[in-house]
């Protein structure tokens, strides 16, 4: 049996009914863009769930699992979500390394301040992909704006428990306008 080329199975010939193939192609495209910035998020909680230590170890070591199962949760989501239209969805490491925007997260062991500093910074940007994908889905498919819509709601929750960490009591965030992890860790310290 001959393998079948990426381009050949990108989609189906069908759709759900009352979406067209363009759009339902459009929004394919935009869902594996989501699905590939998940996986590695979900990647990089359980990276620093096992590379966290100093005083609030245990806090965010136990915060980070059930984040690590909601996201693993979405994905599968937005997986299904893009097979339904006629996607195939790719999971595979190269096909997220290939996808994903976001670059390699740059702590390993460090204390649980800086990787939380970091890790706003990498919530800021998946979820400002989120709203810039619910953007353009408006319109095309209610059912996955929906479905994005959700997800948001959990992924800014899960930044605003982060963010509770790193807050002083004049409400200001040390990582806010950071450029990059390292500098939003840095901040923190």
């Amino acid at each position: 049996m001959p393998i079948q080329t990426q381009a050949a199975t990108t989609l189906s010939n069908f759709t759900v009914p009352g979406v067209r193939k363009g759009p339902a192609r459009r929004v394919i495209a935009l869902l594996e863009d989501r699905l590939a910035t998940l996986l590695d998020l979900q990647l990089t909680l359980k990276h620093i769930h096992w590379n966290v230590v100093g005083p609030n170890f245990i806090s965010v070591h136990e915060m980070l699992d059930p984040q690590v199962d909601s996201v693993r949760e979405m994905t599968d989501t937005i997986a299904e979500r893009i097979a339904t239209l006629g996607g195939v969805p790719r999971g595979t490491p190269a096909a997220v390394s290939n996808r994903s925007i976001r670059r390699e997260y740059p702590l390993g062991r460090a204390l649980a301040v800086e990787h939380l500093g970091a890790l706003d910074f990498v919530y800021t940007e998946v979820n400002e992909m989120h709203r810039r994908a619910l953007e353009e889905i408006a319109g095309l498919d209610p059912v996955s704006e929906d479905m994005l819509i959700g997800q948001l709601a959990e992924l800014e929750q899960f930044q605003w428990f982060v963010r509770a960490h790193l807050e002083n009591a004049e409400g200001v965030i040390p990582t806010v306008g950071e450029p990059t992890e390292s500098a939003a860790a840095a901040a923190c310290v």
